[in-house]
């Protein structure tokens, strides 16, 4: 007797999969229709036209029961996760790669399906080691690996000793000798336009040479952020006017506002254009503003913003959204205690951190106790802070844009990341909203696809 032929097996599948009954982020709304995508490609699919002009059947229908369809995440600022940092050399590089598969795994099954490896202020061999380990893996195309690496984030160290946060002092350069001061630190290698595995990088705008550095790696292809800076607004706007594109955690590890001086948040202000007048800081009386040349149109920058809760009040976060909603980028700032349960940790900055909830704090004599030593939170815990911090004017849609199409566009990837157009990476995050008897508002992440493939499945 003939063997009996599976349905599965009697046609070539197409490996097209159709997600239907759901509300899938479009602009600032949530719309009802389905997602269709291959995994063959990797590609989000026009559903009308495989339907009607090609006669596609998919592979695959899931019904996801009203639940929500978002592009996959895009964390800007990770320091570690889930027992391993960036910046720790192990003795056997062969444990660096196994630490960094494993990241990518779990990263990818919490909705971060690209982000950027970030690395603090280290000696030079640190970075000169770490970072060909770090550039973008996304054209390997394979779901197997998890969240993708979209580039390394350098967090350092040509910052303001006035405002390292944690980060070691003795680490900390400036850039004397203009980039050659920064070829010597990350690597020559680790700077070429062409090659470069670093997508970021955050420095102090006031710093010697820093203006001229800033102007050579956005050349470089190199986005520039200003950040741990004690940078006064216009030595900020100077950065910007440079080719800075972004602000690292805005708020934390900076000058703080000031009504006569405003520092760093005085970018998302008024287009310096637009001003009457600036204030000299050493004075009360206000000073000629002089217009910056007629060929240059200012943008706000992008600004990341740590919203666990922790970093910033929630009226603050709000605030800063108010004054430029397409800029705001939702960090982590993580450390890679996320799963550990509270207690003092070892840190390799020769400190110990103090791990409490989400709360991670320095322990040590010979520095400030208690001071923030990044976060635990998780990309979506900390979306769900401020989706309940902003007012019902604000949609979930343009809440989820903040570790979305924002990130993606800040990174020069919107189009293949950060939407859910035809012709993008099939990156998707299906997440089920609720309410709390409390009235709070949750979500959890439901899937997890990642170039078409399902990598997540949870239980929600």
């Amino acid at each position: 007797m003939p063997a009996q032929v599976l349905p599965s097996e009697s046609y070539a599948k197409n490996g097209v999969v159709k997600l239907t009954n759901c509300r899938v982020v479009r602009s600032d709304r949530l719309v009802e229709e389905d997602i269709w995508m291959s995994s063959q490609t990797g590609k989000i699919l026009n559903g009308q036209r495989e339907f009607f002009d090609s006669r596609t059947e998919p592979d695959e229908t899931v019904d996801l029961g009203g639940r929500i369809v978002c592009p996959g995440f895009i964390e800007t600022q990770l320091n570690g996760a889930f027992g391993f940092d960036f910046s720790v050399v192990p003795e056997n590089l062969s444990d660096y790669s196994k630490g960094l598969a494993h990241v990518n795994n779990l990263l990818a099954k919490t909705g971060v399906t690209s982000y950027l490896p970030t690395v603090t202020s280290q000696p030079a061999r640190v970075y000169q080691t770490v970072l060909p380990f770090l550039g973008p893996s996304g054209a390997l195309r394979s779901p197997s690996i998890g969240a993708e690496s979209l580039g390394a984030h350098c967090e350092g160290p040509f910052i303001s000793p006035k405002r390292n946060g944690i980060h070691f002092l003795s680490n900390i350069l400036d850039p004397a000798s203009g980039i050659s001061s920064l070829e010597s630190c990350y690597g020559t290698d680790n700077l070429q336009a062409s090659t470069t595995p670093i997508k970021v990088i955050t420095l102090a705008p006031e710093l010697p040479n820093a203006v001229p550095v800033i102007e050579e790696l956005s050349a470089r292809g190199i986005i520039p952020s200003i950040g741990h800076t004690d940078a006064t607004y216009e030595e900020a706007l100077a950065g910007i006017n440079a080719g800075a594109k972004t602000v690292t955690h805005l708020f934390n590890a900076m000058r703080p506002l000031h009504h006569r001086n405003p520092g760093v948040f005085g970018l998302l202000g008024t287009a310096p254009s637009a001003l009457a007048h600036s204030i000299d800081l050493g004075s009360d009386t206000p000073s000629a503003h002089h217009d910056p040349p007629a060929h240059e149109t200012y943008t706000k920058p992008y600004f990341g913003i740590i919203t666990d809760g922790i970093h910033v009040h929630p009226s603050v976060a709000t605030l800063a959204y108010s004054f430029h909603p397409d800029g705001m980028i939702i960090v982590t700032d993580a450390m890679p205690f996320q799963t550990y349960p509270d207690g003092l940790y070892p840190a390799p900055y020769g400190s110990h951190i103090r791990k409490s909830g989400n709360v991670l704090t320095l322990e040590e004599s010979s520095r400030p106790a208690g001071r923030l030593a990044g976060s635990s939170s998780s990309l979506i815990e900390c979306v769900e802070n401020f989706w309940n911090w902003v007012g019902p004017e604000v949609s979930l849609a343009r809440v989820l844009a903040t570790v979305t199409s924002t990130p993606a566009k800040m990174l020069g990837c919107y189009g293949a990341k950060g939407c859910l157009e035809p012709g993008a990476d099939a990156d998707v995050v299906v997440l089920k909203g609720g309410l709390e008897r409390s009235g709070r508002k949750t979500l959890r992440v439901a899937e997890v696809w990642k170039f078409g493939a399902r990598v997540h499945k949870g239980d929600v």
